[in-house]
C-alpha cells in the first residue's frame, strides 16, 4: 500500500488530527495568548461562509476555542500555513513529495500530482522551503573535529552580463560537519577572503580541523584554527596522499546533489529565492537515511519547522522568480 494512501493525505480531519500531533506534541497552545494546557474546546460543525462550491459553507476542521482570551483558531494559526487557501491534506502531501525526493520536485510537477494550479504550487514550495530553515548557529567542529569549506557558482545573476571568474553567477559558500553529518550553507556576495573569513569564524570552533581546497580566500585559515588542510583542485589533487583525511571531497559531494536538482530539477531561480532553495537542500542533507532519517521522520521534522514562520505570496516576489 502506498504511503500517500493513508489517512492524512486524503481527509481532512485527519490532516488536523496529524499536525496537532506534531506541533502539540508537548500540549496544545493557544497562538494568540500562549497558554500551554489550558482551556480549550474543540468547536464541531462549524461552517465557512457559503460559496458556488459549499453552498452550506465548507466545514472548518480542527477549530478550537481558548477558555482564556475566548478567542478561535486552528494549529495552522501561527505557522507557515497560516491563511493557506488549499486543504491541510494537500499540504501535507507536498510536503511528503519534497521530503522524499533527493533532489526535490518542480512547482509544475507538484500543480499536476496534486492538481492544483501552478501559482498556488509555487508558493505552497516556497512556504515549506520556509519551514525547512533552520536558523541553527551552534559552531561546527567542536572537540577538535574536521570541517570542510567550499564555495561554489551557480545560474546567473539578473542584469549582469558574463564575465570571466564566474563574476556573474551567483555564489554559496558551504561548510559541512565530518562528525555530525551535516551541513550549512549560505548565499554571499563575492568569495573574497574578506566576505567568507568572517562567515567560517562565527560558524566554526576554533579548536577545529579546517579543509578546503587551493582558493586564496581561505589562505589565513591555519591562523584562527587548530589546522588547516589544503588539496590542489587545479593540479588534480582530490586527496593528501600523506594524510588522507586531508580532502573536501564530502562537502563538494553535497554540492554535487544541489546542483544537480537546481539544474534537472527546478533549473533556474532567482536571486531573491535562492537561499531557501539552499534551506531545502540542506535540510534534506541533513535529515537524510545516513543521519537516521527515513521519509517519514524527514516529513515530520519538517512540520515541526512550520511553527513561528510566515510567509505571504507578495514578500516571495514571485514575478522575479523562474518557472521552476
Amino acid at each position: 500500500m502506498s504511503v500517500l494512501s493513508q489517512p492524512r493525505f486524503h481527509d481532512e480531519a485527519a490532516a488536523f488530527a496529524y499536525l496537532e500531533s506534531v506541533i502539540w506534541a508537548d500540549g496544545k497552545v493557544c497562538p494568540h495568548c500562549g497558554v500551554v494546557n489550558g482551556r480549550m474546546y474543540d468547536l464541531t460543525g462549524v461552517r465557512g461562509k457559503p460559496s458556488k462550491k459549499n453552498p452550506e459553507g465548507a466545514i472548518r476542521h480542527g477549530l478550537k476555542k481558548c477558555g482564556e482570551c475566548r478567542k478561535q483558531f486552528t494549529a495552522k494559526v501561527g505557522t507557515v500555513f497560516e491563511d493557506a487557501k488549499l486543504p491541510l491534506h494537500l499540504m501535507l502531501q507536498a510536503v511528503h513529495l519534497m521530503m522524499s525526493s533527493k533532489k526535490g520536485i518542480s512547482s509544475h510537477q507538484l500543480s499536476r500530482v496534486l492538481e492544483i494550479q501552478y501559482n498556488s504550487a509555487w508558493f505552497l514550495t516556497h512556504r515549506i522551503r520556509e519551514a525547512m530553515r533552520s536558523g541553527d548557529l551552534a559552531p561546527f567542529g567542536g572537540n577538535g573535529g574536521v570541517v570542510e569549506v567550499d564555495e561554489t557558482f551557480i545560474g546567473q545573476l539578473k542584469g549582469v552580463e558574463k564575465r570571466r571568474a564566474f563574476h556573474h553567477k551567483m555564489k554559496v559558500l558551504a561548510l559541512v560537519d565530518r562528525d555530525s553529518g551535516k551541513a550549512r550553507t549560505m548565499v554571499v556576495d563575492n568569495v573574497k577572503a574578506e566576505t567568507l573569513m568572517p562567515i567560517v569564524l562565527a560558524n566554526v570552533a576554533r579548536e577545529a580541523r579546517v579543509m578546503t581546497d587551493e582558493h586564496s580566500g581561505y589562505r589565513d585559515m591555519g591562523k584562527f584554527f587548530a589546522a588547516h588542510g589544503t588539496t590542489a583542485h587545479g593540479r588534480g589533487q582530490y586527496v593528501d596522499l600523506a594524510d588522507r583525511s586531508i580532502h573536501s571531497n564530502t562537502v563538494e559531494g553535497y554540492f554535487s546533489i544541489f546542483k544537480r536538482g537546481m539544474k534537472g530539477v527546478y533549473q533556474f531561480c532567482g536571486e531573491q529565492h535562492l537561499h531557501r532553495y539552499l534551506a531545502e537542500f540542506e535540510f534534506r542533507y541533513n535529515n537524510r537515511a545516513a543521519n537516521g532519517f527515513d521519509d517519514k521522520a524527514r516529513a515530520i521534522e519538517a512540520v515541526k519547522g512550520i511553527v513561528g514562520k510566515r510567509l505571504t505570496y507578495k514578500s516571495t516576489d514571485r514575478w522575479g522568480a523562474a518557472s521552476a
